[in-house]
């Protein structure tokens, strides 16, 4: 082989390396950009027809004003759970539900909603805040599951029977995590990683290729900074 073939096939490669780095750095910024746009002009799109007219700037201006319909969206919100906290604020919204409770296909989507919205967004709220790992769908072989709750009601009193407490969890597909199924394992059974659930979360849309660093090698790697081995 030539230098000049050589001298091709090395600028070939330092082409494809400078694109592919390239595309690393521009793919997840457009990507992002993107995401964000979307759901900005899908939020105005929901809320902008609702707004009067003469309280709508774009109807006094030349241009659009991306982002209006999701700042008065998340202005209502907020000013609705900050009267709902009153006693006036609280008083209509127990009236409006005994309202809804007493429709009967209303009241069960209603209550399945905010029974929901309640166990996700609730800050005291434990659920999805642990990752871990069950063997399925054969021993030997480890699915990563994010850690509900604690098993109650009467599946608790089925599941209990033999002394083994029962844990809920949710197993995600790879690699678009929001469909999946609902187990119930032993807490024997369950082992509880160190990871965020956004991590985990991240480990499953990469099927695998993200994977979080592990903190408590890095712990142990700085204790034997602090104190050396013997020796040394």
């Amino acid at each position: 082989m030539t230098n000049g073939s050589l001298e091709r096939i090395s600028l070939a490669t330092r082409i494809r390396n400078n694109f592919l780095t390239g595309l690393i750095i521009c793919a997840p910024i457009a990507i992002t950009i993107w995401l964000t746009w979307s759901f900005i002009d899908w939020a105005d799109s929901w809320v902008k027809p609702y707004i009067p007219s003469r309280y709508n700037p774009e109807s006094y201006l030349q241009f659009a004003i991306p982002g209006f319909g999701l700042l008065i969206a998340v202005t209502t919100i907020t000013l609705i759970g900050f009267l709902g906290k009153n006693l006036i604020g609280r008083s209509i919204v127990a009236y409006s539900e005994s309202i809804l409770h007493r429709m009967p296909l209303v009241r069960t989507v209603y209550k399945s909603t905010k029974q929901i919205f309640e166990t996700v967004l609730k800050e005291q709220s434990g659920s999805f805040k642990r990752v871990g790992l069950i063997e399925f769908p054969s021993p030997g072989t480890w699915a990563l599951v994010f850690v509900s709750s604690d098993a109650r009601g009467e599946i608790a009193a089925k599941l209990n029977e033999d002394g083994e407490e029962m844990v809920a969890v949710f197993l995600a597909p790879t690699p678009v995590p929001t469909a999946g199924f609902l187990m119930f394992v032993p807490r024997s059974k369950l082992k509880l990683l160190d990871m965020s659930p956004e991590e985990g979360v991240k480990l499953l849309i990469s099927a695998g290729l993200v994977t979080p660093e592990y903190k408590a090698a890095a712990t142990e790697e700085a204790a034997t900074i602090i104190n050396p081995p013997e020796g040394t």
